[in-house]
């Protein structure tokens, strides 16, 4: 299904893919600088070649940040989103490298209205996926949103 979905045309089950990106040496560097997270798995090449990895690897909270950015608009829900809630049971299964490729998969797993009626709330799988398909996180997001659009 594309275009704009709502409250009302989400059902329970439906899944989303986006298109597929590779993770480059800028990114790396990126998010060693933004986090502060400079260990020398992720920043030192000399010294990762050393560990069972072999190389260097991402912080696993760029991989959150990669998954939920690629999951924004999956479904599209144009101006009805509010915020997001929480995340939870995320897990970390096979490490990210400089050259991989990885798309996000999303499932609607739950929704439901809120009391006022005028908000909802949708609950999300969010996976993570290398171009071997090898799963590289996973976890549930909840999200709040108008029931309807701004706009309707």
């Amino acid at each position: 299904m594309s275009g704009v979905q709502t409250f009302d045309t989400l059902e329970v089950g439906m899944t989303w893919q986006c298109a597929a990106r590779t993770l480059t040496e800028a990114e790396l560097a990126w998010s060693c600088m933004s986090s502060g997270d400079w260990h020398p798995i992720h920043a030192d090449a000399a010294f990762a070649a050393t560990t069972a990895a072999g190389q260097r690897m991402f912080q696993g909270s760029y991989g959150i940040h990669l998954a939920l950015g690629m999951a924004t608009h999956l479904p599209e829900l144009g101006d009805s989103v509010i915020a997001a809630l929480g995340l939870n049971d995320w897990t970390f299964r096979s490490p990210l490298f400089v050259n991989d490729t990885v798309h996000a998969e999303v499932e609607l797993t739950g929704k439901r209205e809120t009391r006022d009626g005028a908000r909802a709330v949708i609950d999300r799988r969010v996976r993570l996926v290398k171009s071997t398909g090898d799963i590289a996180q996973e976890g549930k997001i909840s999200t709040l949103i108008h029931r309807r659009s701004a706009a309707t």
